[in-house]
């Protein structure tokens, strides 16, 4: 049974206080939820206070399989592994944010702070990867939500999954903005990187620590990110830079700069995508906007639409990660020309090599007597 959504004193109405360390400041309900609560000033509303932020709450995730599999032409995986629903990060602008829907839970607070885990995901994937048939190709880990977020700490289970990799000499591709947790599983990425069997791409949404800390409040700070960058690129791990997402008047002066940070910091590749306010995030962004900067709310929202056709989001596969119109088509010129003047994205994709791949024994399996 899935934990109930706590909505509290927020519901889906204005009378809001920020939360500490969190990045929604709001509760609403999931969009296949029956009813709705609304919130409303009663006179005794204290205004954008901050208020103790919710414990975050763990949950396991009883799950039959490990691989998901898509066919999205503008993703460049078919295959990938999730081992958390939910993100400590609390990024306010997370596309994953409506999957906990799916849960009867909102894709506010709850997002951050009722968090899914699969004790079983290392078993899981290493009986996927022995199955008659299996054809390996690159694994996405944490396409969804971060594989090396906080709780990771605790729990362990990405670590697993990149040990199973590593037995298996499978190809895997990783995107994070926990580096923090990077430098604890170097020594993995380290053995896969020598048969080219990895990439980690660190996403670098902002280099001011101020922006950070209310727009992915629990994420590394952005000079963490590019100390680790270097750590990686030193031990021989091909890095990659995404700044993502491009957000209007919020953080998109930045691009020039946060590109030739990530490359002085030994990224060889890099990639941007722009804000996607899919479902419940266009509510929940809107609602940070008018927390954390008022003055600029409308303006953002207003080059937002210039980039969707007029609307808060288009999910069209040939618009979603890089927008339409004249603001969409400035953001590539920009990134085209920095990345060009950089150096970066000479050699193409990081190829990953399948050629290594190699099912080992089971336990219990005889060994070969030769």
């Amino acid at each position: 049974m899935s934990p109930a959504s706590d909505a509290g004193e927020d519901g889906v109405g204005r009378a809001r206080r920020l939360v500490k360390g969190r990045g929604s400041t709001l509760n609403p309900e999931g969009r296949f939820e029956k009813s709705s609560r609304e919130g409303f000033d009663d006179g005794w509303n204290l205004g954008d206070e901050e208020r103790p932020s919710p414990e975050t709450q763990l949950f396991i995730d009883h799950a039959r399989s490990i691989i998901s599999r898509n066919d999205s032409p503008d993703i460049p995986f078919r295959q990938s592994v999730n081992p958390y629903r939910g993100c400590e990060h609390g990024c306010i602008y997370c596309y994953a944010r409506p999957a906990h829907a799916y849960l009867d839970l909102s894709p506010g607070l709850d997002f951050e702070t009722k968090l899914f885990y699969k004790p079983n995901a290392a078993a899981l994937l290493e009986r996927e990867l022995r199955r008659p048939g299996y054809v390996p190709e690159w694994i996405s880990l944490g396409a969804n939500t971060d594989p090396w977020q906080p709780v990771e700490r605790k729990l362990g289970i990405t670590r697993s999954l990149l040990e199973v990799l590593a037995r298996f000499r499978h190809p895997v591709g990783i995107v994070t903005k926990g580096a923090a947790l990077i430098e604890r599983d170097i020594d993995l990425l380290t053995d896969l990187a020598r048969d080219g069997l990895v990439f980690v791409a660190i996403s670098v949404t902002t280099l001011d620590p101020a922006l950070k800390r209310i727009l992915e409040p629990r994420a590394s700070a952005p000079a963490t990110r590019l100390r680790v960058m270097r750590k990686l690129a030193d031990a021989g791990i091909p890095t990659m830079v995404l700044f993502s997402p491009v957000i209007p008047y919020v953080n998109d002066a930045e691009l020039e700069r946060v590109l030739e940070a990530a490359r002085d910091a030994g990224a060889r590749r890099a990639n941007y995508a722009v804000l996607r306010l899919s479902h419940e995030v266009k509510d929940l962004f809107r609602d940070w906007l008018d927390a954390h900067l008022p003055l600029k709310a409308a303006h953002v929202m207003s080059l937002v639409q210039q980039m969707r056709g007029g609307r808060d989001y288009d999910a069209d596969y040939g618009q979603r990660m890089r927008g339409q119109g004249v603001y969409a088509d400035l953001i590539a010129q920009r990134f085209r020309k920095a990345c060009q003047r950089l150096g970066l994205n000479r050699d193409g994709r990081f190829k990953l090599s399948t050629a290594h791949f190699r099912v080992p024994p089971a336990a219990g399996d005889q060994l070969p007597l030769l």
